[in-house]
């Protein structure tokens, strides 16, 4: 072989391979691209009823939650703290300890739960009787009457749960949750979660419920506005059968915004939420979960 065809020979090679180099590192998709394969696009066409059918909310960027002054843990104040307001039965207090076990894998943050508040605490100009006959308690007042003042100092968040229903303002016949983007507060009622009576056999609904509804307004806390992207633990939410229909999984865009909050490692919470799920037997959840850790293995 001349010297001239060998150099032409080892020249197209070398090209060759820096080009595959190159063609993989372009292929290669990150954490969010992969697991964007399994977000569950939302219905163009909203239903009547539904949260996104009565609101016309913007659509949160990536860009645009960069954007947004919001809280974020930083040393010293990077704790999620849990306050129990009311009396709860036996079902209820675990239902509690798990969310906080939830929430901790969830958001990769120490979470730690506060003795109990009485019901005595709300006075009675925040409380009324719904249509339903139930009593209600104004959820504002307990961001900015209870809560707020109850903050630790090393706390990221504060999220109430209470076993009272809510109503965020008098035109409203309830609401799950409420919460403070400013404040770093929020309240979650268990109230309509367990379909008046919490027991073994519905536990697992309704504790599915509240891990929703506690990591939403949590999300809230930290900044992500109601998801418009897809199947989503951030969309808004009317009644049970929303919240239902609702993953507990927040979708590749709210999980690219938590992340460049919170600096944690995408997989190995992956991987602690699919054994957290399996522990729990919540199936659905599980599924999706080994779906997406299929997905960035």
């Amino acid at each position: 072989m001349n010297q001239g065809k060998y150099n032409f020979t080892f020249l197209f090679f070398y090209v060759t391979i820096i080009t595959l180099l190159f063609s993989c590192q372009k292929q290669k998709k990150n954490y969010y691209e992969s697991i964007a394969f399994n977000d569950i696009k939302l219905s163009s066409s909203p239903k009547p009823g539904s949260w996104r059918y009565n609101h016309d909310e913007h659509f949160q960027t990536f860009e645009d939650f960069q954007k947004l002054k919001k809280i974020k843990p930083q040393p010293g104040k990077n704790i999620i703290y849990l306050q129990p307001i009311g009396t709860f039965d036996e079902l209820q207090k675990k239902e509690i300890i798990l969310t906080k076990e939830y929430l901790k894998t969830y958001y990769q943050l120490e979470t730690k739960i506060l003795p109990a508040l009485p019901n005595t605490i709300f006075p009675e100009n925040v409380r009324r009787i719904s249509n339903e006959g139930n009593e209600q308690i104004l959820a504002e007042y307990v961001l900015d009457s209870i809560l707020i003042k109850r903050k630790p100092k090393d706390a990221v968040v504060l999220m109430g749960i209470t076993e009272k229903d809510l109503f965020p303002k008098p035109e409203w016949n309830y609401v799950f949750g409420l919460a403070s983007y400013e404040k770093g507060v929020g309240v979650t009622s268990m109230y309509r979660f367990a379909s008046g009576h919490l027991s073994d056999s519905n536990f697992n609904e309704s504790f599915l419920r509240l891990i929703k509804i506690s990591s939403h307004e949590i999300g809230h806390m930290f900044g992500i506005s109601h998801c418009l992207n897809a199947n989503c633990v951030m969309n808004g939410t009317n009644t049970l059968t929303e919240t239902d229909y609702h993953l507990a999984r927040a979708c590749s865009l709210c999980q690219r915004k938590l992340n460049s909050s919170i600096h944690y490692d995408p997989k190995k919470r992956l991987f602690e939420l699919k054994n957290f799920f399996e522990k729990q037997h919540l199936n659905t959840e599980l599924s999706l979960s080994q779906q997406d850790l299929n997905l960035v293995q």
